[in-house]
């Protein structure tokens, strides 16, 4: 049975959940959630690297971007690939389901399609992974817990994963240095240390991960950043550390990003209690409550 972490009020309950140990490098992890809200409810989502598959068996939720560069999705069953801009969750009345937490080289496995063509949007799961996907969000609906209901997602995913593509090891190797260099790694370092040239590099890592690696590279690099701003580190410090050029560049970008800046989004997320939280997984910055 999956580890679980619980915050619960009246009118909300979090859940999150484990994988299997067999999933383990391969599913992030599983957020139960069951949120209620008699008025608009508004939730900021920060890029960070992951792709989220959100199936959800309550009221619809809409998904606007936060920067207006793209139009409004709304759907109980979704997907949300990666992008370089932030999104806004929205809801009214009981948001019930989970969101599973994936690495991109498992979404492309589990997906079987380029991930580009999910990338810097929101689609329908349906369109995503075909009609068999119609059922699943009763299926989960079903289930009398939530150990039941990650352990449904367990085997549905375990089984996508056995027949789905494999990255190429030199776009898994890519992905890998970036993550851990937090994107301060540049495109010609990546293409010598897998051998292959930076075209085919940039072209074969966008249709298997989703993103340019300039473009994850940026994406990695302000998650860096919000971990240091979290420590409560000062914003220009934070810029320097992170690779920025300064705190002005830092600050463009921020806002580019999520229409925000980087100072209301602190004082948006120091205003929300701890027992409501805000992000996805530890060690990542993933949004803001703007409306409770």
């Amino acid at each position: 049975m999956p580890a679980q972490t619980k915050a619960r009020r009246d009118d909300r309950e979090l859940v999150l959940g484990h994988p299997a140990p067999t999933l383990a490098d391969q599913v992030l992890g599983y957020r139960g959630f069951r949120i209620g809200a008699r008025s608009l409810r508004r939730r900021l989502v920060m890029p960070d690297g992951v792709v989220k598959v959100m199936v959800g068996f309550g009221e619809p939720l809409r998904v606007v971007d936060a920067t207006g560069a793209r139009g409004t999705v709304s759907g109980t069953a979704l997907v949300n690939g990666m992008g370089t801009t932030a999104t806004i969750g929205e809801h009214t009345g009981m948001l019930d389901g989970i969101t599973v937490l994936l690495p991109p080289p498992a979404a492309y496995r589990i997906f079987g399609m380029p991930m580009s063509e999910v990338a810097h949007g929101v689609f329908d799961l349906v369109d995503v992974l075909g009609p068999a996907m119609r059922r699943l969000p009763d299926r989960l609906a079903d289930g009398p817990d939530w150990a039941t209901r990650f352990a449904v997602l367990d085997r549905f995913l375990a089984a996508r994963l056995d027949s789905g593509p494999h990255c190429a090891p030199e776009v898994d190797r890519a992905w890998r240095l970036l993550r851990a260099g937090s994107g301060r790694i540049g495109i010609a370092a990546l293409a010598t240390e897998t051998g292959w040239s930076i075209r085919q590099l940039q072209r074969r890592f966008r249709e298997q991960i989703g993103l340019s690696p300039k473009a994850l590279a940026g994406v990695l690099r302000m998650q860096h950043a919000l971990r240091l701003a979290d420590t409560g580190i000062p914003w220009a410090q934070v810029a320097v550390e992170a690779g920025f050029y300064d705190q002005p560049h830092f600050v463009r970008v921020f806002t580019a990003m999520t229409g925000s800046t980087p100072c209301r989004f602190r004082a948006v997320r120091d205003r929300v209690p701890d027992w409501d939280p805000q992000d996805f997984l530890p060690g990542l910055v993933t949004g803001a409550l703007l409306k409770r």
